[in-house]
């Protein structure tokens, strides 16, 4: 094992971390401006108010002292890109000023966390127009913006339609001085979240970039042998020390053989620790992420660099799936019914190779495949891995299998990015009820699905962004199975295709 980790080529990197531009925010900031003004117009209220927003609060682990590495809370982040902890942000809907409260550091913060900046370089480093101390909100707010009576605060409060939790609104000493708006902010900021500015864009592609480009490392070193975790670590190695990315969008997934079923394997009580076999599947899901803007991206492969029969049928079901809705997806297109394409093309790949047998149409009407893809095609990516908006009002999110995994079914638009991630896996708790059923039991060859029992699954995700007449994939990896066995036997990437390689594909 140590010989042939000691044995591949060292890493190296043609990208470097990109300067964020402020600006990013202040157009962020703006474009809630303008979407606050247009919905008070059209509801006949009164253009004034000030959007009050609480930064992230440093977090100490339990009863301790030790404090966890600070990500600051992502509407927040969205609208200032202040990465220190304890901040307040204002801004006012008539003027589109923006102000920044800082908190008063003590003055052994110097001799224990480095120097204490003053108001001015919040100021100049986060392009805001005013900053002032957090103590000092009530008496600023008071001050100026009081020329139509009790200043009005427009605070954060609504539910994430993912976790099912709520965002916390901001609060401070003196807010009942204040009149407040609990329910206006919420659904326009989330809803001007959902559409990517070029800046935020640019800012996922890179994320994109450098973890397309760790993933790729990881394929390369993979041997029978190592464990979970070393693969892990190869990804995590490689997004910090080339691409400067301090956190990942989530915990990575780096299951292997039977785990590889798991659809969120890798948690504290399954810690990608299994040892790498010869014949395993590997699926790796790991996304870096850069100034709070993430990817997601999963790769699948045999861990002895060759596809053999049975994982090869797998694997192309899935591309074909993949390839399919990235084919379909334009301005308009519905996510139901992409989703629902993943899973015929699915279910049609199975029946070829005699796993299924039956009508498509009839194993769709039975809801089978949820059975071999019980999660969504896909979510909206952005500051948040499942970035919010998924069901803004009015939207319900589907009850059959399957169909109420899925995070959103909204429309597609131009300047979303979505993540595109069908998968297919042999999993127990769902294929014993699915034999159970008299129903469903009739579409499967049972003798040939024995023969799957410890496949695991395999998932293919790119983070797309939809264009005004189509889309474009950011992800770029090994994805045709001829490419992967290339890069794993130590082709450059992008490989080029030759004869063999392309009669190989067809």
């Amino acid at each position: 094992m140590a010989a042939a980790a000691a044995a591949a080529p060292p890493s190296s990197s043609s990208l470097a971390p990109p300067e964020v531009p402020m600006e990013l925010h202040a157009g962020n900031r703006d474009r809630l401006v303008a979407a606050l003004r247009a919905h008070l117009s059209a509801s006949g209220r009164p253009l004034r108010g000030l959007v009050l927003l609480q930064g992230g609060e440093e977090q100490t682990r339990y009863c301790t002292d030790h404090l966890e590495l600070f990500r600051q809370e992502s509407y927040f982040a969205y609208l200032f890109g202040v990465r220190e902890p304890g901040f307040y942000g204002a801004i006012d809907i008539v003027s589109g000023q923006s102000i920044l409260f800082s908190p008063r550091l003590p003055a052994d913060y110097a001799v224990w966390m480095g120097e204490i900046k003053p108001l001015s370089y919040f100021k100049d480093r986060y392009k805001v127009d005013m900053v002032f101390y957090v103590d000092e909100i009530t008496q600023v707010l008071q001050d100026r913006f009081s020329d139509h009576g009790k200043p009005l605060l427009f605070v954060l409060y609504g539910k994430n339609t993912d976790s099912g939790n709520y965002s916390k609104p901001a609060s401070f000493e003196g807010m009942e001085k204040f009149d407040s708006d609990l329910s206006t902010l919420h659904p326009i900021l989330t809803e001007c979240r959902v559409i990517k500015s070029d800046m935020e864009l640019a800012l996922i592609q890179y994320a994109n970039d450098v973890s397309s480009e760790a993933h790729i490392e990881v394929m390369r070193r993979a041997k029978p042998g190592m464990k979970e975790y070393q693969l892990e670590s190869i990804f995590l190695h490689h997004v910090y020390m080339y691409g400067g990315c301090r956190h990942c969008s989530y915990t990575c997934i780096c299951a292997t053989g039977e785990n590889s079923s798991v659809l969120h394997y890798g948690h504290a009580a399954a810690p990608n620790d299994r040892t790498l076999n010869d014949g395993d599947m590997a699926l790796m899901d790991m996304g870096g992420e850069y100034h709070c803007y993430g990817s997601d991206i999963t790769c699948s492969y045999p861990i002895n660099g060759k596809f053999n029969s049975n994982q090869t049928i797998v694997y192309n079901a899935v591309l074909k799936a993949h390839n399919a809705v990235i084919a379909h997806m334009r301005p308009g297109v519905n996510w139901l019914d992409m989703h629902k394409l993943a899973e015929q093309t699915i279910l049609e790949s199975l029946k070829n190779e005699r796993i299924l047998h039956g009508d498509v149409t009839d194993m769709m009407a039975q809801r089978l495949g949820a059975v071999f893809m019980p999660h969504g095609l896909g979510h909206l990516l952005g500051i948040d891995t499942h970035d919010p908006g998924g069901y803004p009002e009015g939207l319900e999110r589907p009850k059959e299998p399957g169909l109420s995994s899925l995070r959103t079914i909204r429309e597609l638009k131009e300047g979303m990015v979505i993540t595109v991630e069908p998968g297919c896996y042999f999993i127990d708790a769902l294929l014993i009820p699915a034999r159970d059923d008299p129903v469903s039991s009739k579409f499967f060859n049972w003798e040939e699905i024995e023969k799957y029992k410890s496949f695991g699954g395999v998932r293919i995700e790119s983070d797309v962004y939809v264009t005004a007449h189509g889309c474009k994939n950011l992800t770029n990896c090994p994805r045709e199975t001829w490419e992967i066995e290339a890069v794993m036997a130590g082709a450059p990437w992008p490989v080029r295709a030759t004869n063999n390689s392309l009669s190989k594909a067809s």
